[in-house]
């Protein structure tokens, strides 16, 4: 009897989902709150979307009211049309079974009778067909699963990776003249050119919550000095794109990091090299902006330059409350080369405190950053700037920097949303000397520097972007910034402010590919008005997989 009872349950379950939670697919030690159970019922009528006429009414209400196995979700659905898992279906059988067994125990008049198996017996048959279509499903999943894990790349390690092909041209005469600093024969020196930049990511994971990357790079946007083409030709870093590079198609190794949780509320994130600030905190820009194969092209546009310093280190992030997150970090510059000038603590290093706050829609941030770059390591403002932002005292001094920044973003609705950055910097000199210094025009002029000298900068950019408009996964957006200007020195200020002004389109083909065309202005590049202005035009496609 008690086999024939399992099988009738069996094919009961297999006619009326059950309800039990599977985890979503790409985390299975989530836990989805959308389907989770609320105690059993008593009655069918507790249930608001089963109704009196669905052909399987009277016996989920024999189940419900004679042998009270199943349950409804808290929302007092039952949700009877949709698909059965492999977890519900044991979840739910286990319930009856143990219900059954406690009742053949007791042997109460409530004990499954004739009328219930020949209910059944007709279940048995109706569904013969999709039964062994079922079997036959499951078997097949079953030797997919098996080949899965025989041909797997590892338990433990799984391989992203994201390829970016890019067509670019500038057009506008060169910063100061041409690549000779002749001023006397200032023209566009730019070609149309194609490159390529590729990333392999080996993530592992070995407890499921903790995550190391090592990441394989090449790439040939850069020139064989290992300067960006683009710079080189135009005469100004404000030109770039953000997924240029410098490693000339060699295949190198720039990035390890190692995150680990102790606790809900304190994570720590560790590497040796390749760790920036976008490695250990959130830069407080929507992720579809910062990609650098799916965002927006330009370097300076991609977001707050604060972020862009590092090297290897150590981070804590420490979550005050579910809406507030702090981040303390030191970077050393160069940490695998153990000299004086590069050590852990006694060379280049930039120190960041970072407070975020989330809400519903968007977040804020403030962040300070603190900085100590010895003598030919000085680079400030990470490119984003003019040649004078990166270098106020040449790069022959050794300098100190503070910068303050705030950033945010906020999402009106799923197609349009809104983001932010500014800060201001200072930065002192911490030796003496006689120093070759930016003149604005491609140029440098040889200044005295001392000891304390001081020069201040600041910088701002506002931009609007529209997920999803004109498609899924597409992504219009523009943006308009004042890139780093000096605004004040002990040795040389700038003339002008330089303003950037672009716009893109990124366009979804599939899951895996995407192209973008973009276009971007520079006015007064150099932030000196005597420039001309650069005009920047690219088509990038990315591979993702």
């Amino acid at each position: 009897m008690i086999k024939t009872l399992f099988y009738s349950f069996f094919l009961l379950f297999l006619a009326i989902p059950a309800v039990w939670a599977a985890p979503p697919e790409d985390d299975p030690n989530a836990v989805d709150t959308n389907r989770t159970l609320q105690g059993q019922v008593s009655s069918v009528s507790q249930f608001s979307d089963v109704q009196p006429t669905d052909w399987a009414f009277g016996a989920l209400q024999s189940l419900v009211e004679r042998y009270g196995c199943i349950a409804g979700y808290p929302n007092s659905t039952y949700r009877g049309n949709r698909a059965l898992t492999r977890y519900e279906f044991a979840a739910g059988l286990n319930a009856c079974l143990d219900r059954i067994n406690e009742l053949i125990s007791t042997a109460t008049s409530d004990l499954v009778n004739k009328q219930d198996l020949a209910v059944m017996q007709k279940l048995q048959q109706d569904f013969a067909t999709e039964l062994t279509t079922l079997r036959g499903r499951v078997d097949t999943v079953e030797a997919h699963t098996a080949t899965l894990e025989a041909q797997q790349f590892s338990t433990t390690t799984r391989l992203n990776a994201q390829i970016i092909t890019a067509i670019s041209d500038t057009f506008g005469n060169r910063v100061g003249g041409d690549a000779s600093g002749n001023p006397q024969r200032e023209r566009d020196e730019s070609n149309l050119f194609f490159a390529t930049r590729g990333r392999l990511n080996l993530e592992s994971s070995f407890t499921g919550k903790d995550l190391l990357r090592v990441r394989l790079e090449f790439g040939n946007f850069a020139n064989p000095d290992g300067s960006s083409q683009i710079a080189a030709a135009t005469g100004t870093g404000m030109t770039r794109l953000n997924f240029d590079n410098d490693n000339n198609n060699t295949l190198i190794i720039p990035h390890i990091r190692y995150y680990f949780p102790v606790s809900d509320s304190l994570s720590f994130v560790v590497g040796p090299a390749g760790i920036g600030y976008n490695d250990i905190t959130d830069n407080v820009t929507p992720a579809t902006i910062g990609d650098d194969g799916n965002g927006i092209p330009s370097q300076f546009g991609k977001n707050s330059l604060l972020f862009e310093r590092g090297g290897g280190g150590a981070a804590a992030n420490w979550k005050i409350t579910k809406d507030l997150l702090l981040t303390l970090g030191y970077l050393s510059n160069i940490p695998n080369v153990p000299s004086a000038q590069n050590g852990l603590f006694d060379g280049g290093y930039n120190a960041l405190a970072h407070l975020v706050y989330y809400g519903k829609q968007g977040a804020i941030g403030v962040a300070y950053s603190h900085g100590y770059n010895p003598a030919g390591t000085v680079n400030i403002t990470a490119g984003r700037g003019s040649t004078l932002s990166s270098a106020p005292f040449g790069n022959t001094i050794t300098t100190s920097n503070s910068i303050v920044g705030v950033q945010g973003y906020y999402r009106f609705s799923p197609n349009f949303q809104i983001h932010s950055w500014g800060g201001y910097i200072w930065v002192n000199a911490k030796s003496s000397g006689l120093s070759d210094i930016s003149n604005g025009r491609g140029g440098t002029d040889s200044l005295f520097v001392n000891n304390g000298d001081n020069a201040n900068a600041w910088f701002g950019a506002i931009g609007m972007s529209f997920p999803d408009v004109g498609g899924k996964g597409n992504l219009p957006g523009i943006l308009f910034g004042i890139p780093p200007r000096v605004s004040s020195s002990d040795v040389r200020q700038e003339r002008d402010n330089a303003y950037h002004i672009e716009a893109f389109y990124r366009y979804r083909l599939n899951d895996n590919i995407s192209v973008t065309p973009g276009f971007w202005v520079i006015l007064n590049p150099e932030n000196d008005n005597r420039n001309d202005t650069q005009y920047v035009g690219v088509l990038r496609t990315t591979f993702d997989f």
